[in-house]
């Protein structure tokens, strides 16, 4: 039995994971823990770590076979990322230094989301368009939460399931908005946030959510308040799930995503109602030249908020399911 350590580093919470992994099949794949902090107090990924450790984790760093640590930001050589939504730094060198995992690999996070397509959480996604999705086709997987998640997966590049997952951090390219009152919400968030570019991070977002029903009524209410009052503002739930179509939908058609799109993220996880509102697929869908290919792909919604976690195992499955003595025994 291997013993995995497991954390997805979000913008406003962090999860920490338990799995075990026995034998070589991803179904050997066990979640035994699961603990969520605050991302901000902690000053460091290094911070949350001594904070984990010194609570009730139930799995040392000298106990831990292999660590995967997806974090929100680019990462380079597996090694190193900047979370731009966060302001941490995070060296693997460093972490190394203080806590004793035996091997250890960073990840985007939504590396991370893509591969929980292949785990429990994928499996059990909600569908939420139904279309058909072609075999071998690329699978889009999007989320909002802090920010604005992307990434493309292949899930066969080899006839023996080995998936290829392309990250993006096309979450900080400028939103595509349309004229008439659209155009007014853009001059709004320029003028609110003090921007000279408006993301799609600022859009369709928590913090986006609470701007446009700010814009919308002139009430400032937070992401949670927001998502809450729905029933009783029903012009800032269209226009939400107007603006996630759109982005789904540019997403899908930048990728030839024939192979269906996930979404994942908090925001969507929290608030269905942002993709079954008929708002969603009217824009999902709106293209006069690929409408016939928009029709054909099918949208499911990843609904485990702990989703991450069982992509970075994936990946955990992967770097170990080739190696000799898996199964063997752990540490």
């Amino acid at each position: 039995m291997i013993n995995v350590f497991c954390a997805d580093i979000g913008g406003t919470n962090s999860r920490f994971a338990h799995f075990t992994l026995t034998g070589r099949d991803l179904a050997g794949l066990e979640l035994k823990a699961v603990r969520w902090l605050a991302t901000a107090p902690a000053g460091s990924l290094a911070g949350q770590l001594r904070a984990l450790y010194q609570g009730d984790f139930p799995l040392a760093p000298t106990k831990t076979d292999l660590a995967v640590l997806a974090v929100a930001g680019p990462v380079s050589e597996g090694r190193y990322s900047k979370l731009p939504l966060v302001g941490w730094e995070v060296d693997l060198a460093a972490i190394g230094r203080e806590f004793s995992f035996a091997e250890a690999h960073l990840i985007n996070d939504f590396t991370a989301q893509a591969l929980t397509v292949l785990a429990p959480p994928g499996a059990a996604a909600r569908k939420i368009i139904p279309g058909e999705a072609a075999v071998g086709g690329a699978v889009a997987v999007i989320g909002a939460g802090t920010g604005l998640g992307k990434a493309l997966l292949r899930p066969n590049i080899d006839g023996r399931g080995t998936p290829l997952v392309v990250p993006s951090e096309g979450g900080h390219a400028d939103f595509p908005f349309a004229g008439g009152r659209e155009r007014d919400y853009l001059d709004f968030l320029l003028a609110k946030n003090r921007e000279e570019r408006i993301s799609g991070n600022s859009v369709v977002s928590g913090s986006g959510l609470s701007s446009l029903h700010q814009f919308l009524s002139g009430e400032e209410l937070s992401p949670a308040e927001v998502t809450r009052g729905f029933p009783r503002h029903p012009r800032t739930l269209e226009w939400a799930a107007r603006f996630y179509g759109r982005v789904c939908r540019n997403y899908v058609l930048e990728t030839l995503a024939t192979g269906g799109l996930y979404i994942a993220g908090g925001v969507a996880a929290k608030a269905p109602e942002l993709l079954t509102h008929p708002e969603f697929s009217r824009e999902f869908h709106a293209s006069s030249s690929m409408g016939e290919l928009l029709a054909k792909v099918p949208v499911k919604l990843i609904m485990d908020e702990n989703s991450g976690l069982w992509g970075a195992a994936t990946q955990a499955w992967l770097l170990l399911r080739d190696r000799p003595g898996l199964g063997v025994g752990g540490r």
